[in-house]
Protein backbone atom coordinates (compact mmCIF):
# COMPACT_ATOMS: atom_id res chain seq x y z
CA UNK A 1 0.00 0.00 0.00
CA UNK A 2 1.20 3.43 -0.85
CA UNK A 3 1.65 5.93 2.03
CA UNK A 4 -0.21 8.95 1.61
CA UNK A 5 1.09 12.42 2.10
CA UNK A 6 -1.78 14.99 3.33
CA UNK A 7 1.26 17.98 4.10
CA UNK A 8 1.55 17.95 0.01
CA UNK A 9 -1.91 17.88 -1.24
CA UNK A 10 -2.90 21.68 -0.75
CA UNK A 11 0.04 22.63 -2.91
CA UNK A 12 -0.03 19.68 -5.65
CA UNK A 13 -3.78 19.05 -6.02
CA UNK A 14 -5.47 22.09 -4.41
CA UNK A 15 -5.54 24.30 -7.95
CA UNK A 16 -6.55 20.84 -9.52
CA UNK A 17 -9.34 20.13 -7.29
CA UNK A 18 -10.38 24.18 -6.75
CA UNK A 19 -10.86 24.14 -10.72
CA UNK A 20 -12.92 20.93 -11.29
CA UNK A 21 -15.02 22.09 -8.53
CA UNK A 22 -15.60 25.56 -10.14
CA UNK A 23 -16.18 24.39 -13.04
CA UNK A 24 -19.58 22.16 -11.55
CA UNK A 25 -20.72 24.74 -8.92
CA UNK A 26 -20.21 27.60 -10.42
CA UNK A 27 -19.34 29.29 -6.90
CA UNK A 28 -16.38 30.03 -5.98
CA UNK A 29 -17.17 29.32 -1.97
CA UNK A 30 -18.60 26.54 -2.97
CA UNK A 31 -15.99 25.27 -4.96
CA UNK A 32 -13.37 26.01 -1.80
CA UNK A 33 -16.03 24.76 1.10
CA UNK A 34 -15.90 21.11 -0.95
CA UNK A 35 -12.40 21.29 -1.94
CA UNK A 36 -11.75 21.52 2.33
CA UNK A 37 -14.11 19.20 3.12
CA UNK A 38 -12.19 16.69 0.57
CA UNK A 39 -8.88 17.02 1.51
CA UNK A 40 -10.52 16.67 5.89
CA UNK A 41 -12.26 13.64 4.57
CA UNK A 42 -8.75 12.42 3.06
CA UNK A 43 -6.99 13.13 6.45
CA UNK A 44 -10.08 11.41 7.93
CA UNK A 45 -10.51 8.32 5.42
CA UNK A 46 -7.01 7.78 4.77
CA UNK A 47 -6.72 4.18 5.78
CA UNK A 48 -9.17 3.29 2.83
CA UNK A 49 -6.14 4.89 0.47
CA UNK A 50 -5.21 1.39 -1.40
CA UNK A 51 -2.69 2.38 -3.40
CA UNK A 52 -4.10 1.72 -6.38
CA UNK A 53 -3.97 4.69 -7.72
CA UNK A 54 -3.09 7.81 -7.40
CA UNK A 55 -3.61 10.24 -4.81
CA UNK A 56 -4.87 12.92 -7.18
CA UNK A 57 -7.53 10.15 -8.08
CA UNK A 58 -8.22 9.14 -4.80
CA UNK A 59 -9.10 13.07 -3.99
CA UNK A 60 -11.07 13.17 -7.27
CA UNK A 61 -12.94 10.44 -6.17
CA UNK A 62 -13.67 12.29 -2.72
CA UNK A 63 -14.68 15.33 -4.33
CA UNK A 64 -16.94 13.62 -6.44
CA UNK A 65 -19.39 12.69 -3.68
CA UNK A 66 -18.76 15.98 -1.63
CA UNK A 67 -20.05 17.99 -4.66
CA UNK A 68 -23.08 15.47 -5.12
CA UNK A 69 -24.06 16.16 -1.48
CA UNK A 70 -23.16 20.22 -1.78
CA UNK A 71 -26.02 20.19 -4.75
CA UNK A 72 -28.10 17.85 -2.69
CA UNK A 73 -28.20 20.08 0.32
CA UNK A 74 -28.32 23.42 -1.62
CA UNK A 75 -31.34 22.15 -3.65
CA UNK A 76 -33.18 21.07 -0.02
CA UNK A 77 -32.60 24.52 1.10
CA UNK A 78 -33.75 26.21 -2.02
CA UNK A 79 -36.62 24.45 -3.36
CA UNK A 80 -38.73 27.24 -4.55
CA UNK A 81 -35.53 28.71 -6.01
CA UNK A 82 -37.22 31.80 -7.92
CA UNK A 83 -37.05 31.93 -11.78
CA UNK A 84 -33.93 33.97 -13.40
CA UNK A 85 -36.76 36.34 -15.04
CA UNK A 86 -38.03 39.58 -13.50
CA UNK A 87 -41.50 39.05 -15.37
CA UNK A 88 -43.92 36.16 -14.67
CA UNK A 89 -45.41 35.53 -17.68
CA UNK A 90 -47.46 32.34 -16.29
CA UNK A 91 -49.31 35.38 -13.78
CA UNK A 92 -50.64 36.54 -17.40
CA UNK A 93 -52.23 33.17 -18.14
CA UNK A 94 -53.16 31.09 -14.95
CA UNK A 95 -54.52 31.60 -11.90
CA UNK A 96 -53.41 31.05 -8.40
CA UNK A 97 -54.57 27.11 -8.38
CA UNK A 98 -52.66 26.71 -11.77
CA UNK A 99 -55.64 26.72 -13.89
CA UNK A 100 -55.86 28.63 -16.91
CA UNK A 101 -57.46 32.10 -16.87
CA UNK A 102 -60.79 32.96 -18.77
CA UNK A 103 -59.81 34.57 -21.63
CA UNK A 104 -56.03 34.02 -21.47
CA UNK A 105 -56.17 31.67 -24.94
CA UNK A 106 -58.98 31.25 -27.13
CA UNK A 107 -59.62 27.32 -27.55
CA UNK A 108 -62.19 27.43 -29.59
CA UNK A 109 -60.55 28.71 -33.20
CA UNK A 110 -62.16 30.03 -36.20
CA UNK A 111 -62.21 27.90 -39.05
CA UNK A 112 -59.06 30.16 -40.33
CA UNK A 113 -57.08 29.79 -37.46
CA UNK A 114 -56.79 26.00 -37.59
CA UNK A 115 -53.70 25.79 -39.35
CA UNK A 116 -52.18 28.59 -37.35
CA UNK A 117 -53.17 26.49 -34.15
CA UNK A 118 -51.81 23.46 -36.04
CA UNK A 119 -48.69 25.08 -36.13
CA UNK A 120 -48.97 26.16 -32.60
CA UNK A 121 -49.63 22.86 -31.81
CA UNK A 122 -46.17 21.47 -33.32
CA UNK A 123 -44.57 24.35 -31.85
CA UNK A 124 -45.79 23.11 -28.14
CA UNK A 125 -44.79 19.74 -28.59
CA UNK A 126 -41.11 20.52 -30.41
CA UNK A 127 -40.76 23.14 -26.97
CA UNK A 128 -41.97 20.06 -24.94
CA UNK A 129 -38.87 18.27 -26.42
CA UNK A 130 -36.14 21.27 -24.32
CA UNK A 131 -37.99 20.50 -20.97
CA UNK A 132 -36.13 18.31 -18.25
CA UNK A 133 -37.80 15.15 -18.46
CA UNK A 134 -39.61 15.88 -14.90
CA UNK A 135 -41.29 19.03 -15.72
CA UNK A 136 -42.62 17.87 -19.31
CA UNK A 137 -43.73 14.90 -17.67
CA UNK A 138 -45.95 16.67 -15.18
CA UNK A 139 -47.08 19.45 -17.58
CA UNK A 140 -48.02 16.81 -20.20
CA UNK A 141 -50.10 14.69 -17.39
CA UNK A 142 -51.56 18.06 -16.01
CA UNK A 143 -52.51 19.92 -19.45
CA UNK A 144 -53.23 17.33 -22.27
CA UNK A 145 -53.81 14.19 -20.02
CA UNK A 146 -56.14 16.45 -17.04
CA UNK A 147 -55.01 14.44 -14.54
CA UNK A 148 -55.75 15.50 -10.72
CA UNK A 149 -52.78 16.64 -9.04
CA UNK A 150 -52.87 13.66 -6.44
CA UNK A 151 -52.79 11.66 -9.06
CA UNK A 152 -49.84 12.64 -10.62
CA UNK A 153 -47.84 13.45 -7.50
CA UNK A 154 -48.34 9.57 -7.34
CA UNK A 155 -47.74 8.18 -10.59
CA UNK A 156 -44.56 10.07 -10.40
CA UNK A 157 -43.60 8.88 -6.64
CA UNK A 158 -43.15 13.26 -6.05
CA UNK A 159 -44.52 15.83 -3.37
CA UNK A 160 -47.37 18.01 -4.07
CA UNK A 161 -44.88 21.16 -3.84
CA UNK A 162 -42.32 19.50 -5.87
CA UNK A 163 -45.43 19.25 -8.27
CA UNK A 164 -46.49 22.37 -8.44
CA UNK A 165 -42.16 23.72 -8.77
CA UNK A 166 -41.97 21.27 -11.85
CA UNK A 167 -45.28 22.76 -13.42
CA UNK A 168 -44.42 26.53 -12.60
CA UNK A 169 -40.98 25.75 -14.16
CA UNK A 170 -42.70 23.95 -17.30
CA UNK A 171 -44.70 26.72 -18.27
CA UNK A 172 -41.97 29.44 -17.98
CA UNK A 173 -39.44 27.21 -19.97
CA UNK A 174 -42.84 26.67 -22.91
CA UNK A 175 -43.63 29.99 -22.61
CA UNK A 176 -39.77 30.93 -23.55
CA UNK A 177 -39.08 28.35 -25.86
CA UNK A 178 -43.44 28.66 -27.62
CA UNK A 179 -42.25 32.82 -28.45
CA UNK A 180 -39.19 32.49 -29.32
CA UNK A 181 -39.99 30.11 -31.97
CA UNK A 182 -43.50 31.48 -33.10
CA UNK A 183 -41.76 35.03 -32.95
CA UNK A 184 -39.35 33.90 -35.25
CA UNK A 185 -41.85 32.04 -37.65
CA UNK A 186 -43.80 34.95 -38.09
CA UNK A 187 -40.70 37.16 -38.78
CA UNK A 188 -40.44 34.72 -41.57
CA UNK A 189 -44.20 35.13 -42.51
CA UNK A 190 -43.64 39.12 -42.99
CA UNK A 191 -40.44 38.19 -44.92
CA UNK A 192 -41.93 36.45 -47.42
Amino acid sequence: MSELNPEVWVDEYGDYLFRYAYSRLRDSNAAEEVVQETFLAGVRYSEQFAGRGSEQGWLIGILKRKIIDYVRLRNKHNKAAPYEDEHDPSAQLFDEMGNWKPGAINWSPEPGQKIEMAELKDVVQDCLKTLPQGQADVFVLSVMEEMDSDDICRELGISPSNMWVRMHRARLGLAKCVGSKWHVDDEVKQNV
